[in-house]
């Protein structure tokens, strides 16, 4: 099924400067793995060494955060629409 994928600026380097992606997956794990596919080394910056999303990167499915979901599981359907938005820390 395919979902739309808004991509960070950070990240835009990655996948030829698009902003957003058309990609086919049955779960966001599964979404991870056929982006890295199609753009290596893009999992490795979503991902730590195991496999899990990393803390400060937040992903989103129809703006519902997917730690509140079922994670990495979190199913998708055909017109999903995912975001990926890596934390920021500021201050002074």
């Amino acid at each position: 099924m395919a979902v739309k994928v808004k991509v960070p600026t950070p990240l835009q380097k990655i996948v030829n400067n698009q902003a957003e992606l058309s990609a086919e997956a049955i779960d966001i794990k599964n979404l991870i793995d056929n982006l890295d596919a199609a753009y290596p080394g893009l999992k490795e910056r979503i991902c730590d060494e195991s496999g899990k999303i990393r803390r400060f990167v937040n992903i989103y499915v129809n703006g519902e955060d997917i730690r509140f979901l079922q994670a990495d599981k979190t199913v998708l359907k055909n017109g999903d629409e995912v975001s990926i938005i890596p934390a920021i820390a500021g201050g002074r």
